[in-house]
C-alpha cells in the first residue's frame, strides 16, 4: 500500500480522487477504510482552499426556502414587515435589518451567516 500524501498539485488532487474511488466501499475500521478517511479530509480541505463555495446571495436563499417551504410572500410578513417592506426586501429595494435577519433566522431555519451578507440591491 502507497503511504498517504498531502496534496500539493491538481495531479495530487485527481489522484486522490481516483483513489478514493476504488475504495469507496471499504469498511470503518479497516486499512483501507482508514485510508479512505485520510484521504476524504485530504480531499476536503484542498477543495475548500481551492475550490470554496461562496455563501448564497441572502435574498436567493430567502426567496430558495420559500419555495421549498410552499410559502407566500404574504407568510413573510410576520418575519419582515408589512406586505410593501416584503416586496421592497424582496425585490432588493431594502436591506435586511438586523430584527428581520433574526426573525428569518428564527421563523425559517435560514442561517444567520448567509442573511448577514451584502447583497446589491437595485439601481434607484
Amino acid at each position: 500500500m502507497v503511504t498517504v500524501q498531502p496534496i500539493h498539485s491538481e495531479a495530487d488532487y485527481d489522484a486522490a480522487l481516483e483513489e478514493i474511488g476504488t475504495i469507496m466501499d471499504a469498511l470503518p475500521g479497516t486499512p483501507d477504510g482508514d485510508r479512505l478517511e485520510v484521504l476524504t479530509v485530504l480531499v476536503a480541505a484542498w477543495e475548500a482552499e481551492h475550490y470554496p463555495i461562496p455563501e448564497p446571495d441572502p435574498i436567493a436563499m430567502i426567496l430558495h426556502v420559500m419555495e421549498a417551504k410552499e410559502l407566500t410572500r404574504a407568510d413573510l410578513v410576520p418575519l419582515i414587515g408589512n406586505k410593501g417592506r416584503v416586496s421592497e426586501v424582496l425585490n432588493r429595494k431594502r436591506p435586511l435589518t438586523l430584527d428581520m435577519i433574526r426573525r428569518l433566522h428564527e421563523g425559517l431555519g435560514i442561517p444567520a451567516d448567509v442573511l448577514v451578507q451584502a447583497y446589491p440591491l437595485a439601481a434607484e
